[in-house]
């Protein structure tokens, strides 16, 4: 393969993800905190030359001090630049590149209102912050639920293999919401059963595959007749349906 992606846990239940190019460079997606992420680089052998910001939050970028003290490169949002560590790049939504290959920034606001998410097709990954998480999505600190669900559609219109990166190990948590408000779906059901497996093996959630999101997150299926029905909202705008469900996990 050219691309290994390898998930960093880190603090209590963050992610970061270090992509290594074959032959070519490594990049990381977030830096939470620098320990455990230059202990997998030593693992490795590799040195790091690009840090690719998500968003500003503290919990997304305090390791990048230490990280770019050994020569790494910082990258994030143009439009956070004021509130992010310091950028060797500012980067606008739209096409870049990254080791040779297309980099596409994709600009996802509602968690933050500089909020960008990125997609690596050469590698069929995409790396989604706090915006599309795995069987969630981000609080609205700063955005509007129409911010949140026109990046989230955003988001669902990458090919469906797109491995996607999220932020924090929330899933188990987030399937128990969804069953709430999407009980019916047999995909769901099963997920959460996975997850369950899973977490309990002491194995990771995350990522997963886009096709498997858009077929049980339901705040990917604000539009969904079916989930329109189960919350009795049949006549309901679409985002009118995802505020719905932004609330109620907020109080759940």
């Amino acid at each position: 393969m050219t691309y290994r992606i390898h998930t960093i846990p880190c603090r209590t239940d963050n992610f970061a993800f270090l992509i290594e190019k074959d032959g070519g460079g490594v990049a990381l997606v977030d830096a939470p905190e620098a320990a455990p992420i230059v202990r997998a680089l030593s693992d490795l052998g590799r040195s790091l030359d690009v840090i690719l910001l998500t968003h500003h939050h503290g919990d997304h970028v305090e390791g990048v001090a230490a990280l770019r003290a050994a020569g790494a490169e910082v990258w994030g949002a143009a439009a956070d630049a004021h509130r992010l560590p310091a950028l060797d790049r500012a980067l606008q939504p739209g096409d870049t590149t990254l080791f040779g290959d297309r980099l596409e920034v994709i600009d996802v606001p509602g968690h933050t209102v500089g909020h960008i998410a990125y997609h690596l097709p050469a590698a069929e990954a995409a790396f989604t912050g706090d915006s599309l998480m795995a069987l969630g999505c981000g609080r609205l600190f700063e955005g509007t639920p129409e911010q949140m669900w026109n990046s989230l559609c955003r988001l669902r219109a990458l090919p469906p293999a797109t491995m996607i990166h999220s932020g924090h190990e929330y899933t188990a948590a987030n399937a128990r919401f969804a069953l709430t408000v999407d009980p019916d779906n047999a995909a769901l059901r099963d997920r959460a059963a996975e997850v369950d497996r899973r977490r309990a093996a002491g194995a990771w959630t995350v990522p997963e595959a886009l096709s498997v999101e858009i077929a049980t997150n339901p705040f990917l299926r604000a539009d969904d007749p079916a989930l329109k029905r189960a919350m009795g909202m049949e006549q309901a705008a679409d985002v009118e349906v995802f505020a719905a469900i932004r609330a109620a996990k907020d109080r759940f």
